[in-house]
């Protein structure tokens, strides 16, 4: 009797030919219109598959596996996995894998491109001259901060935060300090071309801040009415990193009375959900969470979700070694192949 191919869920569109590699060892139920799964959808899909191509839409914990008997690997197509209950994925024996190094160039590129449009006004220029109000010009409009020559402050220094602050260095002559759980080795920073600096020092310091840490429950509202309140009132601040990690009330506040010039956000506490008090401030630049979003970077990370995928079922070039697996504890050297009565990789085992 053959042995039946293991069964696969791409839970939005993606890049078909990409997904199209899935059906050389997988049976696929692809998504084919952008999807709102709510949690009791997100069960069904699951619970008679192997594996699972899922975007940062997709919420999933414990509930939405419950019944997922056979799932074995959860590939999630960004750097990002706060989507994932990554506790409740390891409990059930469940991989998770995620995108990194893909995007790194691209996500700094978007930071710099918010930076830069922050500290001109660019934005709010734009829309200064559509509404008209041109003939108003005096010497003094549209004022803004420089970048070259200030001083750049970047919390989280993994790979877009180096990316980033060898930009500012190398290409705009900053002044670059960085905060970090850890200190970087000496020759990174010397790369980088940044300085380690406290948390607090930093904050007083810099003209520009940028956010490119990952969230977690340690961090939430880092940048809080506290820590705006140390900034200078010329300053901005730039998040490509997770909404959480600023207090957006705060920000508000900050921002509408002049104790910060100025903000750009590509992340949000509750997206897709932007506060309308955000929208309305003028002196703030939102984008829609599009850090990696140029094409050849997106065909990148579904090209790595696809193979990480398949790698995690035992299948492909790959296999029972995906390269991007978040709970690593779960790997015993290979991962199972779905051939064999199906069983998940046991988690006990190191």
């Amino acid at each position: 009797m053959a042995e039946r191919r293991p069964r696969v869920w791409v839970a939005q569109p993606l890049f078909d030919d990409t997904v199209a590699q899935l059906a050389a060892y997988c049976d696929v139920d692809a998504t084919t219109a952008i999807t709102a799964h709510d949690s009791a959808a997100l069960a069904a899909r699951l619970a008679g598959v192997d594996g699972a191509l899922v975007t940062l839409n997709e919420r999933i914990g414990a509930a939405e596996i419950a019944a997922a008997r056979s799932l074995k690997v959860i590939a999630n197509v960004g750097v990002g996995y706060n989507n994932l209950d990554i506790a409740a994925l390891g409990a059930a024996g469940i991989i998770a894998t995620n995108t990194p190094d893909v995007l790194t160039e691209t996500t700094a590129d978007l930071g710099f491109a918010l930076l830069m449009a922050a500290a001109r006004r660019i934005v709010e220029s734009d829309r200064w001259l559509r509404d008209g109000h041109w003939g108003q010009w005096s010497f003094t409009t549209m004022l803004g901060a420089d970048l070259h020559g200030s001083t750049l402050g970047i919390v989280g220094m993994g790979r877009i935060g180096q990316a980033i602050a060898r930009r500012g260095h190398h290409g705009f002559g900053m002044t670059v300090l960085y905060h970090n759980r850890t200190r970087l080795p000496a020759d990174v920073e010397q790369a980088a071309g940044a300085r380690y600096a406290g948390f607090e020092e930093l904050l007083g310091r810099v003209d520009h801040l940028l956010l490119a840490l990952p969230y977690s429950a340690q961090n939430h509202h880092l940048i809080d009415a506290a820590a705006l309140a140390r900034m200078k009132p010329s300053a901005t601040l730039v998040n490509i990193a997770r909404g959480g990690l600023v207090d957006e009330l705060a920000l508000v506040d900050a921002l509408a009375h002049g104790r910060l010039a100025a903000a750009a956000l590509d992340v949000y506490e509750n997206e897709p959900d932007v506060r309308p008090e955000l929208r309305a401030l003028r002196n703030i630049v939102l984008t829609p969470h599009i850090g990696s979003a140029s094409l050849a970077t997106r065909r990148a990370m579904v090209q790595r979700a696809v193979d990480n995928l398949l790698a995690g079922l035992g299948l492909g070039a790959h296999a029972g070694r995906p390269a991007n697996v978040v709970n690593a504890g779960l790997l015993a050297g290979t991962a199972a192949g779905v051939g064999d009565a199906g069983s998940r990789i046991d988690i006990n085992k190191r």
